[in-house]
C-alpha cells in the first residue's frame, strides 16, 4: 500500500470513529441498570446478582434474606426488600460513593420470589406446596403446574383460594373444584388468581 493510500485508509477509519462519537470511542455503561421491569419489586427469597463495574472485589451473587435485607463488601446490612432493581442499585451506588468514585452498579434478578403482596402460596395437599411469584393472567391451572398437581389424599373438590383485602385479611373465599379442573378439564373452575392469594387444598376424609 503506498504512504497515500495509507492516508486515505486512515482517514476513513479517523472519520469513521469520529461519526461514532469523537473523544469517547468506548462509551461507559449507563451508572445503573436492571434486567427485569422496573416495577418488580424485591421480596425476601429473591436471588440477587450485584455486579460493580470494574471492581469484581465488591460483586456478589446472593439472596435476599428473611429480613429483607443483603450484605456487601464495604456495604452491610442494606435493605433489598420492598424496592426495584433500579432503585436498590441506586442505592448500593450512593453507598459506596464514600469508597469508590463514580460507582457503577448493576442489580440482576437471579430467581424470583416477590414480597408477599406479590406471591401466590400453595399449601395441604399440593405436591410441591410452594410461595410462587405472581405473574399477569396466572390462574389457577398454572399454580397446579408449578406446584407440581394434587397428592394421593387430596380432596381437590374442596379447594379454596384465600383472598386477601387491602389491609392485609381475608375478604373472599372462594371454592375451586381442582380434580374437576385437573382430571376432567373442567375450564370453568380455571379461576384467575390476585397477588397474595392463598390456594388451600384439604386432605381427604377417606
Amino acid at each position: 500500500m503506498t504512504s497515500r493510500s495509507m492516508q486515505g485508509f486512515l482517514a476513513v477509519v479517523l472519520c469513521g470513529a469520529c461519526a461514532a462519537g469523537c473523544g469517547s470511542p468506548i462509551p461507559a455503561p449507563p451508572p445503573v441498570t436492571s434486567t427485569v421491569a422496573p416495577d418488580y419489586v424485591i421480596g425476601p427469597g429473591d436471588g440477587l446478582s450485584v455486579f460493580v463495574y470494574r471492581a469484581p472485589e465488591l460483586s456478589a451473587d446472593l439472596p435476599v434474606r428473611p429480613d429483607g435485607r443483603i450484605s456487601l463488601p464495604l456495604v452491610a446490612d442494606i435493605e433489598a426488600s420492598g424496592k426495584t432493581p433500579t432503585q436498590l442499585a441506586g442505592e448500593i451506588r450512593d453507598r459506596l460513593r464514600e469508597y469508590v468514585r463514580d460507582p457503577i452498579v448493576t442489580v440482576m434478578m437471579r430467581s424470583f420470589v416477590g414480597p408477599a403482596s406479590r406471591q401466590i402460596r400453595v399449601i395441604g395437599e399440593a405436591a410441591q406446596p410452594k410461595a410462587l411469584p405472581y405473574r399477569e393472567g396466572m390462574t389457577v391451572l398454572d399454580v397446579m403446574i408449578e406446584a407440581g398437581g394434587l397428592t394421593r389424599f387430596a380432596a381437590g373438590n374442596r379447594a379454596e383460594i384465600a383472598r386477601r383485602g387491602p389491609d392485609g385479611r381475608t375478604s373472599q373465599t372462594i371454592r375451586v373444584r381442582l380434580s374437576d379442573l385437573l382430571r376432567d378439564g373442567d375450564i370453568s373452575q380455571d379461576v384467575q388468581m390476585q397477588p397474595g392469594d392463598t390456594l388451600i387444598i384439604p386432605q381427604s376424609w377417606f
